[in-house]
């Protein structure tokens, strides 16, 4: 009978929990199932269909500003203001990075004079500040590390 040694989980791992992990399956080459606690999926890959790891990160800061700012939305706009979101990017290709993010929120404010445009614009850019954890992550970053754990652990 032989003895399986295990790999020790290191100390500074952060323990998955439903609030704080997701995470992807690989269902071929390149090509991943991703998973949150609440049962949503989204295809990441390089693929059709597929939202590759940059995009995913796009619209991760972009929804994140206009979540933010809804309510200052809903109350200047009203409740069913339609509104989209584009988040654009330029890549620092030597450095396999984004150099700058620019969010663009597009809604219908022709119903505004310039004052409650200016107040509206305020509002909204206090509401991001105070509530998009995404764009705190990316302004201020994150430590980044990579644990390989085998899967029998």
């Amino acid at each position: 009978m032989s003895e399986q040694t295990s790999t020790p989980r290191p100390d500074d791992i952060i323990e998955p929990t439903e609030k704080n992990s997701v995470w992807a399956e690989r269902t071929g080459t390149r090509q991943y199932l991703a998973h949150n606690g609440n049962g949503a999926e989204v295809r990441v890959g390089m693929g059709p269909g597929e939202f590759s790891p940059g995009e995913l990160l796009k619209i991760a800061l972009a929804t994140c500003n206009t979540l933010s700012a809804d309510h200052r939305l809903a109350k200047a706009l009203g409740e069913d203001f339609e509104a989209n979101v584009i988040c654009a990017s330029i890549k620092n290709e030597e450095e396999e990075r984004y150099s700058d993010l620019d969010v663009q929120i597009i809604t219908d404010l022709s119903g505004l004079d310039a004052g409650k445009l200016a107040t509206l614009t305020e509002r909204v850019e206090g509401a991001i500040e105070r509530g998009c954890t995404v764009g705190h992550t990316l302004e201020h970053g994150a430590g980044v590390r990579l644990h390989l754990l085998n899967d029998e652990d």
